[in-house]
């Protein structure tokens, strides 16, 4: 029985409009991740936005609990039901119906669809709401309703807003199966199942706690779809259900061990965020160090240490992915169409953690051993910051040991680590203003005009004037900066990636940057004469804005041209468009080709010569996607968005300036590829006239080496030149090969402490393969910098720890294996100081 069809196909018969699953990553500043069935339609509950036509809804909405508030990360495997992803099926009425209608079509789903068992089915409500009540005894026998109070049956989304009473419908699994002192309704066991909850969103609480009645009551109902399989199929525990359990045994193939539901917390973990990772891959997510991406990171990574437990010793998630787009494909059609491109990045994320899995959890275990009650916060930290064990997997480690680590030593040290990153970041200028007071000023006015597609010049209202502290002015004086808000302005407002804009007001004063605040769009203006609040200016947009538009309008030929020659797993995941350039960020597991990048450039450029008009259209967000207009990731869209397109290259949602014939670009050069983090790389280019200064600049090197080298061919002098550097080179390493190295002997183990000019790997290589065992430490000074490299076979000693305490004395650092690894220092005078500390280090370790 396919359920989420059955559910969806059913309120489509009650003339609900099916609504697609809304992005895990959601349009709501508030939260990490969509957790509840009713967040794409928060706006509409609260009357920020109006109720759609019809005004009733049907939806099966995927939610990821993993992060925030809404986290259930730490009982997800350790219980029956608890997931960090999960779906909700949901029916929800804004003013159409209420509860007698939902009642109604609760109770015929669950007993004519889902033939459900009348005699084991309980509900609760609300113990003021007689109302519900009523409804309920037309369906249900009165011993089998339940009154109980806010905490059981009132909801609400926060402090303030909608809210109202609820009613749930409960699951009786049996007496016989569950007999605890907690199974009855309305405790903590698990014979009677939650499956349904009708919310019934009667009330608006104001900050003094008072409920006033809502104009339009409205329905919001959620049910999970795992708990209704597992049901159905008549297991005990979602895990048990067919949504699940192939992917436990595959499991079971990969580690060769029997799964049994007493011991298989570790199987369940791994099927569950094998889930989470696989969707909010096949949605744009990315593995990252912050946000969203580490929350993604810490999943996977919890995963691959309980297949750890499992003896699963190497990278073994990425072959779960098939199986899962399997279950879920059919449903969710992008699971399969990015399903490569999602086992290549898991294998790769799984392959940089596997580096140092193992030597994390021999640390883990030896400050085991000293701990009595609390883990040691500095070792917690060490794990997260050398190893990449986040604090919740160390929490989950020492689980089993009924143990917790010193959190405030921990956050102590991440709070000082971020304020040396802090302290280190070069930022482009002050954080954008968003306090309460400022808020609250911008609020007086309404939303300023942009008019600025169609107009470089306007005649303007100064609206109003704000000093450097964003307090508001009745005038700017001459040679003052601040900010300035017209009635209607042509300066765009940095947004999408795209720059803000700069220029003049009255030809004389400055704009020096603008931004958006709170959806008004604000100017730095940098004035030459006074200027006051209610003057009517002249407002122009410097001529750099054509060339911000030209950058941009290639951004998006660069974006097709990725999705068409690297494949549709491609998606944006950041830009920046200036003047001079542009850099597009987008995920894609693996470096680019030069082939591959010169099938990109050649792309555009062939766009370009071909020429074609950009159109712009004003729909609704669902009539732009349906269209094939490309959403970016991320991104926050209004009701109704622009959607640009270059004939059939390019069509995209986007706000930004462009070009209104992509001729207008010229020509279109990649300057470098790079990666930007796990999955995620990077191409910067340029266009226009920058691509014939960027040529110009190139000539100018050929001339100078030309003239340098005295040939007419550089290439063949500059081969000249590699080989009598490489001929060089060896007689140099045969010197110092030919020199003997003082060995000592230190309880069996031969120790090399020493200077030495040359090939060190292959010094260290060969004295390796020489003796059984052996601790190397090379220094070689070059260019006023000093060279570390250490080298360890069969001895009680770590090269990468030896090397980095060497290079804190050298005022260096670097790091590297357990047996071999390379620094570097700055501080040349403390080289014999390294030398003899370095030597004293071994000798502790070794005798």
């Amino acid at each position: 029985m396919d359920i989420r069809a059955e559910f969806l196909n059913f309120f489509k018969n009650k003339k609900h409009e099916i609504v697609p699953s809304s992005p895990l990553v959601p349009n709501d500043d508030t939260l990490l991740f969509t957790n509840a069935g009713m967040v794409p339609f928060k706006d509409i509950f609260t009357g920020l936005v109006p109720a759609p036509t019809p005004p009733i809804r049907t939806s099966c909405q995927t939610c990821i609990r993993a992060g925030g508030k809404h986290n259930d990360l730490d009982n997800v495997g350790y219980t029956a039901r608890h997931h960090t992803f999960f779906e909700m099926l949901g029916n929800f009425s804004f003013g159409a119906y209420f509860k007698k209608e939902v009642i109604g079509y609760a109770w015929e789903f669950i007993t004519e669809v889902l033939k459900l068992e009348k005699d084991k089915l309980y509900v609760t409500v609300h113990e003021k709401d007689n109302e519900a009540y009523e409804y309920w005894k037309q369906y249900v026998d009165e011993s089998r309703i339940y009154k109980f109070g806010d905490k059981d049956n009132f909801w609400q989304m926060g402090d303030t807003g909608p809210c109202g009473p609820c009613s749930e419908i409960f699951y009786d699994q049996g007496s016989e199966h569950f007999n605890t002192d907690e199974d009855y309704m309305g405790g903590d066991g698990d014979r009677f199942l939650e499956i349904w909850n009708l919310v019934f969103m009667q009330y608006e609480r104001s900050k003094d706690g008072k409920l006033s009645p809502l104009p339009k009551p409205s329905i919001d109902t959620g049910m999970g779809l795992e708990r209704v399989y597992a049901i159905k199929e008549g297991k005990f525990s979602n895990y048990d259900s067919s949504l699940f359990m192939p992917i436990i045994d595959k499991i079971e193939e990969i580690c060769g061990k029997k799964y049994e539901y007493a011991s298989g917390a570790s199987y369940r973990v791994i099927a569950d965020h094998i889930r989470s990772v696989v969707f909010l891959l096949a949605q744009g997510v990315n593995f990252d160090k912050e946000g969203r991406g580490y929350v993604l990171r810490r999943i996977l990574r919890r995963a691959v240490r309980h297949g750890y437990l499992l003896e699963i010793k190497k990278p073994f998630m990425y072959k779960l992915v098939d199986i899962v787009c399997k279950i879920m494909g059919e449903h969710y059609a992008y699971l399969n169409e990015k399903k490569d491109y999602t086992k290549e990045l898991i294998k790769l994320e799984e392959e940089r953690f596997f580096t140092t899995i193992a030597a994390g959890i021999e640390l883990f275990n030896e400050e085991l051993k000293n701990t009595k009650d609390i883990f040691s916060g500095e070792v917690a930290f060490k794990l997260y910051d050398t190893y990449g064990f986040p604090l919740d997997l160390t929490l989950d480690m020492l689980r089993d040991k009924n143990l917790n680590v010193d959190e405030d030593k921990f956050n102590e040290l991440m709070s000082e680590q971020r304020k040396r990153a802090k302290a280190s970041w070069k930022g482009s200028g002050d954080s954008v203003k968003e306090d309460g007071d400022f808020k609250k000023l911008l609020e007086k006015f309404k939303n300023n005009e942009f008019i600025g597609y169609e107009n470089k010049i306007s005649k303007s209202k100064i609206l109003a004037l704000l000093d450097n502290d964003f307090k508001q002015v009745d005038s700017l004086q001459a040679n003052e900066t601040g900010w300035i808000m017209l009635d209607k302005t042509p300066f765009y407002a940095q947004s999408g990636g795209q720059c803000g804009d700069t220029g003049t007001i009255n030809s004389s004063s400055k704009i020096l940057d603008t931004k958006k605040f709170f959806g008004l769009n604000l100017s730095n203006v940098q004035t030459k004469e006074i200027l006051k609040a209610g003057d009517i200016v002249k407002a122009e947009v410097s001529d750099t804005r054509d060339m911000i538009a030209r950058h941009h309008s290639a951004t998006h030929l660069l974006h097709s041209a990725l999705r068409t020659i690297l494949g549709e797993h491609v998606t944006q995941a950041g830009s920046s468009v200036e003047a001079d350039k542009l850099r597009f960020d987008f995920s894609h597991p693996k470096a680019l080709s030069k082939e591959e990048i010169q099938k990109i450039e050649s792309f555009v450029n062939s766009a370009i010569s071909k020429g074609a008009a950009a159109k712009t259209e004003i729909m609704s967000i669902e009539d732009a996607k349906k269209s094939g207009a490309i959403a970016l990731f991320g991104e926050k869209y209004d009701s109704n968005v622009r959607v640009l397109s270059f004939g059939d290259v390019s069509k995209e949602l986007c706000g930004g300036t462009h070009v209104k014939n992509i001729s207008e670009i010229g020509a279109f050069l990649i300057t470098k590829e790079s990666g930007v983090s796990a999955g995620v790389r990077r191409i910067e280019g340029i266009c226009s006239l920058e691509v014939v200064k960027f040529a110009n600049s190139l000539k100018e090197q050929i001339f100078k080496i030309n003239d340098e080298l005295k040939s007419k061919d550089p290439l063949i002098s500059i081969q000249k030149l590699k080989e009598e550097i490489k001929t060089l080179e060896k007689e140099l390493r045969d010197r110092s090969s030919s020199k003997p190295i003082e060995l000592s002997d230190i309880n069996g183990t031969k120790v090399a402490v020493a200077e030495f000019e040359g090939d060190i790997k292959s010094k260290i290589d060969e004295l390796k393969n020489q003796y059984d065992k052996i601790v190397i430490v090379f220094f070689n000074v070059v260019d006023e910098k000093i060279q570390i490299a250490a080298g360890v076979k069969n001895a009680p000693i770590k090269a990468g720890v030896l090397v980095k305490n060497i290079a804190k004395i050298l005022g260096g650092g670097g790091g590297g294996r357990d047996d071999f690894a390379t620094a570097g220092g700055k501080d040349i005078s403390k080289l014999n100081e390294a030398m003899d500390s370095t030597k004293k280090e071994i000798e502790e370790q070794l005798i």
